[in-house]
């Protein structure tokens, strides 16, 4: 099972609300190859680290698609760019995130003699109510693999980490 993380704070002139963004980044991907197979709800999160940034609205995607890993991040990375997003500075606000949470059981934790090679579970995933919340929705099942632990173990792990709360559709 290949997983994304879809998240945004920030309005664009093109696409509207992060909300109108994030739906737009969904269409990309079904055009750039990545088939949606399943996605969740979209939940409104506090920003993480705590920040005066706006809310994020945030949401994860079950995906299939012919591309590797790598090629997977760069073609997530070039929507990204489609839809405005400018890097500059870690936790900074931002039009539109995408990541790769997971691809089935494949495991790849690259030094910095592989550039560009994504981190496969995502590092932080498990840190990540954000993600979690959304992710126990499409796939309460789901086993970190890596750790073995289950979304739900994940989630008890994480009290008072802030808000996230599910927007009605």
């Amino acid at each position: 099972m290949i997983l994304i993380a879809l998240g945004a704070n920030l309005p664009t002139e093109r696409f509207g609300s992060p909300r109108q963004t994030l739906e737009a980044a969904l269409n990309m991907m079904e055009t750039a190859g990545i088939k949606v197979v399943k996605r969740s709800s979209w939940y409104e999160s506090e920003p993480v680290p705590p920040s005066g940034q706006p809310w994020y609205i945030n949401g994860v995607a079950q995906v299939e698609t012919t591309l590797r890993p790598a090629e997977l991040l760069r073609e997530l990375h070039r929507i990204e760019e489609k839809m405005g997003r400018i890097r500059r500075k870690r936790w900074e606000s931002r039009v539109i995130d995408l990541d790769l949470l997971a691809y089935g059981h494949h495991v790849a934790q690259p030094d910095g003699n592989s550039p560009g090679a994504p981190h496969v579970p995502h590092p932080r995933m498990a840190e990540r109510l954000f993600v979690l919340r959304p992710l126990a929705e499409i796939d309460p099942d789901w086993r970190h693999p890596l750790t073995g632990q289950g979304v739900g173990e994940m989630l008890n792990g994480l009290h008072g980490q802030g808000a996230v709360n599910k927007l009605n559709e």
